[in-house]
């Protein structure tokens, strides 16, 4: 048995046995959790947190590191290359913002990979251009766990490492800001969203950044686009004037409801704020990326180190249309490769969106797989090589009873400044396409040993 699998069975063991069997210090946890306002649902449905060896997450942070590293060469290509930004299907509304200069060097300075980790191997099969979701949920979720009665017991044989994420988060935004040109020691940050129906101030991750930022002597208020405003080349919320706008909305979004003469846009092309992540980290949003980045043609002169990641840590992927391409060394047709290998593939939309879907071959039939193939070539989807989801065994409280049940585990290096720092687990029902209530965050922690 793996260190893991020996820690994830003494952890099940303890809650398993007395005092722990009758999960009064479960609902203290739940309880805790709502004082701490993590989400109008319960951030976390799990009763266990993620554990990482110390070997698994080094290798994870320096594969991910060298991904991020191409990813940000391929975007600095792009710009400079029509025959690359045509590649990654951009709207005319996001190529024109690309191509306006955020003030700073960094195409993105915070994003994260969706991560296939399995027994020690692990592969990237997205990448995800804006600041990393769950990092201060991640946080207090990891501060709520760490001092549980059940975790407390199995710290006496196992040492667990927290990770965190909120204060690099903040280092990065200011690095930003301060490559911008900015000049006020205590910028004044907006963080910009479009709230939901029936979502409260209160009820958002973002109202925690806020006093996060606000605590460490940032001022912040939570922002909407239509609560903007530009005059006198300031841009403010009232007479909130802002000098980091950190972004948490899609530009696609945005540009549904706004054109490009919005007060946030002028501000952002007169240089009037610093934006984070700029509109230019669009270009990393695509999933088309992963094409350029598995397409020789384009990484040839990229460094060794880079060059191997890809190979090793990537799928092969390429953009759905009737054209011939390469797989493993071979020239095939494209449509007729994806009709005759459903079993290995899937096919993705190039933005992530609500209106589209993706669609695994191994559990869709032929008919509609030739339908789902139809739509890819009308609408811009990529098809990758599948890859085998992660899968573990966690204990969650449902109806008041201790139930085990298998969840797929997705983790999510974080990255800031194409440095990596921290991760967080995010857990859906194995086999499930749907949404459930069991869909959340498990605290990430490192396994030191016993």
């Amino acid at each position: 048995m793996t260190q893991v699998g020996e820690a994830i069975a003494r952890y099940h063991k303890i809650i398993e046995s007395e005092p722990y069997i009758d999960l009064a210090w479960a609902q203290a946890l739940q309880e805790r959790m709502k004082a701490e306002r993590l989400g109008g649902r319960m951030i976390s449905p799990v009763l266990r947190p993620h554990f990482l060896t110390n070997r698994e997450y080094a290798s994870l942070v320096k594969a991910a590191e060298a991904l991020f590293s191409a990813i940000n060469r391929v975007e600095q290509m792009a710009l400079s290359s029509s025959a690359l930004m045509a590649r990654l299907q951009l709207l005319p509304a996001e190529r024109m913002l690309a191509a306006v200069d955020p003030g700073y060097s960094f195409v993105s300075v915070t994003g994260l990979l969706d991560t296939n980790l399995n027994d020690g191997t692990l592969r990237f099969v997205a990448h995800n251009a804006e600041a990393p979701a769950g990092v201060i949920y991640g946080d207090t979720l990891a501060d709520l766990f760490y001092e549980a009665a059940p975790v407390k017991e199995f710290r006496k044989k196992y040492k667990l490492k927290k990770l965190g994420g909120k204060a690099y988060l903040l280092n990065a935004m200011l690095k930003a800001y301060k490559d911008f040109g900015g000049k006020q020691k205590k910028p004044r940050i907006a963080i910009v969203e479009f709230r939901q129906p029936f979502q409260t101030a209160e009820a958002s991750e973002h109202a925690l950044l806020a006093e996060f930022f606000a605590s460490e002597g940032f001022p912040t208020e939570i922002v909407s686009p239509d609560q903007l405003e530009y005059r006198s080349g300031i841009l403010r919320r009232g007479e909130f004037a802002i000098d980091i706008a950190f972004r948490r909305i899609k530009l696609q979004e945005f540009l549904v409801r706004f054109d490009l003469s919005h007060p946030l846009v002028r501000a952002y092309k007169e240089r009037a704020v610093c934006m984070v992540n700029s509109f230019r980290s669009e270009l990393g949003a695509k999933r088309v990326i992963f094409d350029l980045l598995t397409d020789d043609s384009v990484t040839a002169r990229f460094p060794a180190g880079e060059r191997k990641a890809i190979k090793e840590f990537i799928p092969w992927t390429r953009l759905v249309q009737a054209a011939k391409t390469t797989y493993r060394n071979h020239t095939v047709d494209l449509p007729e490769f994806v009709m005759k290998h459903r079993n290995k593939l899937v096919l993705k939309p190039n933005d992530d969106s609500a209106d589209l879907h993706s669609f695994r071959g191994a559990e869709t039939d032929d008919s509609g797989w030739e339908k789902a193939l139809r739509q890819a070539m009308r609408t811009p989807y990529v098809v990758q090589e599948a890859d085998e989801p992660s899968h573990a065994v966690f204990p969650l409280l449902q109806y008041g009873s201790l139930m085990m049940k298998e969840m797929q585990v997705d983790v999510h290096p974080h990255s800031f400044l194409g440095k990596v720092h921290g991760c967080s687990s995010w857990l859906s029902v194995a086999g499930s396409n749907s949404f459930s209530t069991l869909t959340g965050l498990a605290p990430t922690f490192l396994l030191e040993g016993k």
